[in-house]
């Protein structure tokens, strides 16, 4: 790997600045005989809870003409299943690993974070990706990440317990998403990623029914992608923290086009469920540019515009 490529996020050094998508690229091990994951900058992982979580009713994914709705509900197996089963695979493989961390309460997120701080894992781990769009049941329902008191609250929280960086994942479904990086990074996280799904609706109406048992669900795609790349691009230009961009990345442009607007790193989500080969393309795509524009890092390119 040409260390063209290499970059620095939040004190944490990747041979490149792709990842995963939490939730579209299991835990690694599913996509394990079309890419080789130790090849990504990092795996992130779907989401992890203390406990087992069932998810919601099917149908959970509904396809659309410009990506697709899920409303899968962060279903996993739970922490302890996590670091024997996927855990274990991603290190035996020598990839680097986000950790997605999801809860209903701050307690359920610190029960993840602090398991994963213990001395059998916590070495295992590079960055903790916190998803704030989990509702809080304790607040009737509301999301951590739609009010800036609690997403700096939750955060300050994580932060107080966690060995490893801290990354706060952020939602678009806000009137002004750079209030709650600003939020987050009072409360001290180490860097952000964004976005996460906008919430959508699909009707099938040749059944007059949802297309989705939750009714609603998170849109993901290329439809999304000009609005992550407008919300990077803001938060790059109002708070100081390194940025995991996401939303629509298809290709080695749109990759591209997310760090010039200010991403350190970038997730592929959506496209790897049409081509399980797309981060490894875009791997190479990047260092062909790299080269082609006679970098002499890739970092270069961050917030170029």
């Amino acid at each position: 790997m040409s260390k063209l490529l290499s970059v620095e996020f939040a004190g944490v050094r990747f041979e490149n600045p792709i990842t995963t998508a939490s939730g579209t690229f299991g835990s690694g091990m599913e996509y394990g005989e079309y890419v080789d994951v130790s090849r990504l900058g990092a795996v992130t992982t779907k989401g992890v809870a203390d406990k087992p979580w069932s998810g919601n009713p099917t149908p959970r994914i509904a396809e659309t003409n410009s990506g697709m709705l899920n409303a899968i509900g962060l279903q996993n197996p739970g922490v302890e299943t996590f670091i024997e089963r996927d855990l274990a695979f991603l290190k035996k493989r020598g990839a680097k690993v986000i950790v997605n961390v999801c809860g209903h309460s701050e307690e359920e997120y610190l029960n993840v974070v602090e398991r994963l701080a213990k001395d059998d894992v916590k070495d295992d781990i590079d960055l903790l990706e916190i998803n704030i769009s989990c509702p809080n049941v304790k607040e009737g329902g509301i999301a951590f990440g739609q009010k800036p008191e609690m997403a700096e609250k939750i955060t300050k929280a994580v932060k107080s317990v966690a060995y490893q960086p801290v990354v706060m994942k952020l939602s678009p479904n806000v009137t002004d998403i750079k209030e709650m990086a600003k939020a987050v990074e009072a409360g001290g996280a180490d860097g952000v990623s964004l976005i996460n799904t906008l919430t959508g609706m699909k009707i099938d109406v040749k059944r007059k029914a949802f297309a989705l048992a939750n009714k609603t669900g998170g849109m993901s795609g290329p439809a999304v992608h000009p609005i992550a790349v407008r919300m990077v691009y803001e938060v790059a230009h109002s708070t100081n923290l390194p940025i995991i961009g996401m939303g629509g990345v298809a290709s080695t442009e749109d990759a591209l086009e997310m760090m010039m607007a200010g991403a350190t790193m970038v997730a592929v989500g959506t496209a790897n469920f049409h081509n399980p080969y797309i981060t490894s393309e875009i791997i190479d795509g990047m260092e062909k540019y790299a080269a082609e524009q006679k970098l002499s890092s890739i970092s270069e390119i961050i917030r170029c515009v």
